[in-house]
Formats: C-alpha cells, sequence, structure tokens
C-alpha cells in the first residue's frame, strides 16, 4: 500500500534515495524495486532488522535490478548522520505528525536534499484525522502516537519556509479512512467487531486483488475523504550551487 507516487519522484537506477522514518520498508521496498540505492532509515532497531532481512531477500530472489544497493540503518531524523546534498530524492511519509519537533526534522530532510533533488512528505489529512480524534483519545493519546494534526497548507508553509519549492499534491487511501472512523467508534483496539473484522477484510482483497471497482472507486473518492495528503517537493539550484559544479 504506497502513498507515494514514486513515477512523479522519478526513481529509478542511480537514484540515491533515503526513506526517512521508514517503518516496516513499505516504501523502501518500491524504490529498490525500481532499481535505486536505498537506505531506508528509522529509529526502530527491531523494524529495520527485518528490512535489512526483506532486502536481501528482494535480492536473493533477483526482483531488483542487479546493480540496485540498499541497507537499513537506525538512527534520529532529528540528527542524520549523512553530509549536506547527499540525496537525490527523500521521502518522509506519515512521520512528522509523530515528532514534536517537526520544524527540526524538516530541516535536516531538506539539508541532505540535494539542490535541484526531489521530495515527497505526507500526514494524514486534516478533516479525516479532526474525526479520529475527536472519536477516540486512545488513538492518539499513546507512546509514540500522533501529536498534531496538519492542515496541508500549513505543512506546505514549513517545507517552503526550510527552502523548497511545493511542485504538487495529491491524496490518497480514501478506503482507509471509513476504516479508522470505525474503528475509533467502537476502540482502536477492538478488532474482534464485526465492523472491523468486515471492513478489514474488504481492504486486504482490495490490496491484495486490486479489483478495478474499487481502484477506479478510490481514485474518484481521494479528493474527498482521502486519509493522507502528500507534497511533492524541489529544492531549488541557487547561483553557488550553479557555480560549485
Amino acid at each position: 500500500m504506497l502513498t507515494v507516487d514514486f513515477d512523479r519522484l522519478g526513481v529509478g537506477p542511480q537514484t540515491k534515495a533515503i526513506d526517512i522514518g521508514a517503518g516496516q520498508g513499505r516504501h523502501s521496498f518500491e524504490m529498490f524495486r525500481r532499481g535505486a540505492d536505498v537506505i531506508a532509515f528509522d529509529q526502530s532497531e527491531s523494524d529495520m532488522a527485518e528490512v535489512a532481512e526483506m532486502f536481501d531477500a528482494m535480492t536473493a530472489e533477483g526482483h531488483v535490478p542487479a546493480a540496485a544497493k540498499a541497507r537499513a540503518e537506525v538512527g534520529d531524523a532529528l540528527r542524520l548522520p549523512y553530509a549536506d546534498n547527499s540525496f537525490d530524492v527523500v521521502l518522509m511519509s506519515e512521520i512528522l505528525e509523530h515528532i514534536p519537533s517537526d520544524e527540526a526534522a524538516i530541516t535536516e530532510m531538506v539539508r541532505i536534499l540535494k539542490p535541484g533533488g526531489l521530495a515527497a512528505v505526507t500526514v494524514p489529512r486534516y478533516w479525516p484525522e479532526k474525526v479520529c480524534w475527536a472519536l477516540s483519545d486512545e488513538y492518539h493519546e499513546v507512546e509514540g502516537g500522533h501529536v498534531r494534526i496538519y492542515k496541508a497548507s500549513e505543512l506546505a508553509d514549513k517545507l517552503t519556509r526550510a527552502g523548497l519549492e511545493v511542485t504538487g499534491t495529491d491524496h490518497a487511501h480514501a478506503l482507509h479512512a471509513p476504516y479508522w472512523w470505525i474503528k475509533c467508534a467502537v476502540g482502536v483496539e477492538n478488532d474482534r467487531n464485526p465492523l472491523v473484522k468486515a471492513y478489514h477484510q474488504l481492504l486486504v482483497w482490495d490490496m491484495m486483488s486490486k479489483p478495478w471497482l474499487t481502484r477506479v472507486g478510490e481514485q474518484a473518492l481521494n479528493p474527498l475523504i482521502g486519509k493522507s495528503v502528500a507534497l511533492y517537493l524541489r529544492k531549488p539550484v541557487t547561483a553557488d550551487d550553479a557555480g560549485s559544479r
């Protein structure tokens, strides 16, 4: 289940890419499949160990181009251990809503992105997230939970002030918004609820089978109730950058 459109980021062979807050690696795996040199980066040692195992399995099974490289690294998004202007593509998907010092994380992301490089940042969309918070404190008042709700314009302002240009905006996962509203209404941990179970089965069927009806339906609903908003960005090339080449 991808939130980001990697065609818009031009990810392919020889792209140097990093997925900050990679979690279980869904976006890192897709960039690796496309032939990029990928770093999956997250503070969770257990998640990064599992992602590293999957990278190895993808290579062993021939699911990636021979020249592609990937590794998983553990660290802090507020102190990225990489030089300035290191990456062609930087991704931060569903991470900033968890970070109290979100502007510091954005500054680090911009620092390691090359001039002319592309980025994508995704967060939960404002109004579907507001519904979740209204229905359930348990949804967000947990360790490592969501600490804020973004308006897309607010996030765009923070990214622009940090030195990026917004090149596009999109929405994703409309079918998932009602699922989380139901879970928040009946109890976030209440997976035995019949409505939750039935909706989960629908989502699994959709992800595995990708039927025409749900694919077209979700595309139509994304502008209305897409659970995530994605901002696509570019780091401008300054006169100093051009002169140093």
